[in-house]
């Protein structure tokens, strides 16, 4: 079976999940989107209302600037693969909970397993602290390269806080830099840590 096979029987088996309680208020399971040879991938939180109506992540006003930023860089939402930690919209777009981040962090080990991009770009604290397992707040981690797994993770502020607080956009334009300064080759990939 090939990885996007894999990667749509994964979806599949995600658009009929009840793990957690919030199954019964999703209009759409938001599983992921983008091309699963991709090189860099993008994860956010959790869906919000926009993506949760179209089935498909960040799409509303944090999507575009994602796109805009994507394409500072020189590459384009077709050529990464973007999810999140929760698949489902949390109502009224309150924080991910423990038990709802525990039930849906295996599909997103699976996601990056069988897309297996060179970079992760984590979007915001709830993505950074699980991926890196810290407590640590984006604020304090953002700005550095973390060797993670069999590449490396980039973590920076979520798209919906740059637009709640702009002074912010210069510092993730910096962080796609960085992330852009992997993926030619102008960084070390080594010590990296995996994701359990």
């Amino acid at each position: 079976m090939s990885n996007a096979d894999a990667l749509a029987g994964l979806a599949a088996e995600a658009s009929g999940c009840t793990a957690c309680g919030l199954a019964p208020t999703r209009t759409n399971v938001v599983f992921g989107a983008g091309t699963v040879d991709a090189r860099l991938m993008f994860v956010g939180e959790a869906p919000g209302r926009d993506e949760d109506l179209r089935g498909e992540p960040f799409v509303g006003r944090a999507g575009q600037l994602l796109a805009s930023l994507i394409d500072e860089i020189g590459l384009t939402r077709d050529d990464v693969y973007i999810a999140n930690v929760l698949k489902c919209r949390p109502p009224g777009n309150r924080d991910p909970r423990v038990d709802e981040i525990d039930a849906c962090k295996g599909y997103l080990r699976s996601q990056i397993d069988l897309v297996d991009p060179e970079v992760v770009m984590t979007l915001g604290n709830f993505a950074t602290r699980l991926l890196l397992r810290t407590e640590t707040g984006i604020t304090r981690l953002r700005g550095t390269i973390y060797p993670w797994w069999r590449g490396m993770l980039v973590p920076t502020f979520h798209p919906a806080a740059v637009l709640r607080d702009p002074a912010r956009t210069e510092e993730i334009r910096a962080d796609f830099a960085l992330a852009k300064k992997v993926l030619d080759g102008e960084l070390d990939r080594s010590g990296a840590q995996a994701f359990s």
